[in-house]
């Protein structure tokens, strides 16, 4: 595996080598308004481009600046309209951003070699483009905050399809009640007494970040040695963020419990109202016997629901560990359609384990209690409900109204924002440099503008 990374390390290094080989003198690109676009602007996002596994495309700087010329317009009107964004989300973007590329390359000072900087130097560079981005991203919202559509307007959109009309997949509703074991205070004690050893070692004088590498089960961080970069007091349940905003620089807590498992925590810096920490994590382990307890809490929770004792929608609220859906009757939403919150799930989405058990059911069954490995990797059991079926077909209002609502809505949306930019387009100064003359994607941003006039 350390071969496969250093030989795709090496790749990566010797395009972006190339690359800047051939720029190695700073220009403007382009300018939008009053805004100047550098060519080491573009450059940058090439790295984070390759950075993030793609192949080496030189030619994909194209779209590269589209998407930055898109962001500057929208970043020039927020000016006038007062938009801004909080330094606080800027800074959770930039640590977000930091965290996946440190965990990518396998270690911070892997890191840095690729980038031949330290990391702190680049989380400054790449700063001010990532607020660019927020705040175009809130400009962008507030273009579109108010557009919906009228029923009218939604068999208007189905009509103007045509021929073109989606054939849709099987979908089904599915409920869930998911139970997840619970140790008792003596199954947990040994995984306490691993955590306090180890803290016990950090107050002895060992380096934290060494043993957090080493030992700490948080996949999100164990890599940066324990390091969350700066957190703010919604980033992390609550146990964890009253000990981060209660000590100070340099002092360790006590070990505590989330729902996560063991934790001790130190704070590194703070500022304000933002903590810069780093932590241990040690999670409980299921035995035999919690799976034991599980089972027959399951059984006795299906019996229930099948004499009709309370619906499967109340012993999801009552019983159920997945807070996604518990207060939802237990359903589950379409991943792929979070925003219009829809429970109708085209098969080929659901997870293989869910569907090897659905597949049999007929409409109003109840699954019998099934053992499970859930996504964070823990063993759980699981009462699944098939509340409705729908065959494959082609749209039709009758049976799609809610897509083919959220499809015009869409519509509706990029028509709003292309006639937006199209208007400000021919009112902004906006001049790209003659090296970009090539890119197809671009002509559009040159057309009819005044700069072309000039």
């Amino acid at each position: 595996m350390k071969k496969v990374f250093l030989v795709a390390t090496a790749l990566l290094g010797i395009c972006l080598n190339s690359f800047a080989q051939k720029h190695t003198i700073d220009k403007v690109a382009a300018v939008v308004g009053n805004n100047p676009i550098l060519l080491s602007e573009l450059n940058q996002q090439y790295t984070q481009y390759l950075y993030q596994g793609n192949p080496a495309n030189v030619d994909i700087r194209c779209k590269i600046l589209q998407q930055t010329l898109t962001e500057k317009l929208l970043k020039q009107q927020a000016e006038i309209d007062s938009v801004m964004v909080e330094d606080s989300q800027v800074d959770d973007e930039v640590n977000r951003r930091m965290r996946q590329m440190v965990q990518r390359a396998g270690g911070q000072d892997r890191l840095e070699q690729f980038l031949n900087k330290s990391v702190l130097q680049y989380k400054d560079e790449i700063r001010p483009n990532i607020k660019d981005g927020l705040i175009a991203q809130k400009m962008q919202q507030k273009i579109t905050e108010n557009i919906n559509v009228t029923p009218m307007e939604v068999e208007k959109y189905f009509k103007s399809l045509g021929d073109s009309l989606p054939e849709f997949n099987t979908e089904v509703e599915v409920g869930e009640v998911v139970l997840n074991p619970q140790l008792t205070r003596a199954e947990k004690q040994r995984f306490r007494d691993k955590i306090e050893a180890l803290r016990a070692r950090v107050k002895a004088g060992e380096d934290m970040g060494v043993l957090a590498k080493t030992y700490s089960e948080d996949p999100g961080s164990a890599a940066d040695g324990g390091d969350y970069g700066f957190i703010d007091r919604n980033t992390m349940v609550k146990e964890f963020t009253a000990w981060a905003f209660k000590l100070k620089a340099g002092e360790l807590s006590p070990v505590f419990e989330t729902e996560y498992g063991f934790h001790f925590l130190q704070v590194l810096e703070r500022r304000g109202e933002q903590a810069h920490v780093r932590h241990i994590l040690i999670m409980p382990k299921t035995t035999p016997e919690s799976l034991t307890r599980l089972k027959n809490h399951a059984d006795s929770i299906y019996n229930n629901i099948i004499s009709k004792r309370f619906s499967f929608a109340a012993a999801a609220n009552l019983y159920s560990d997945n807070k996604e859906t518990k207060y939802n009757g237990g359903m589950m939403l379409n991943a792929q359609d979070v925003q219009s919150r829809s429970t109708f799930i085209p098969v080929d989405k659901l997870e293989p384990s869910v569907f090897l058990v659905i597949d049999t059911m007929k409409v109003g069954g109840i699954s019998k209690p099934d053992l499970f490995t859930a996504a964070d990797g823990k063993q759980a059991y699981r009462i699944l409900y098939l509340k409705s079926k729908i065959a494959p077909h082609k749209a039709n209002l009758a049976q799609d109204f809610p897509k083919i609502k959220d499809a015009a809505q869409a519509d509706k949306i990029n028509r709003t924002l292309s006639e937006w930019f199209e208007k400000r387009r021919e009112t902004t100064y906006i001049k790209i440099d003659d090296e970009f003359d090539t890119c197809p994607e671009l002509r559009i941003w040159t057309k009819h503008n005044p700069a072309e006039a000039k």
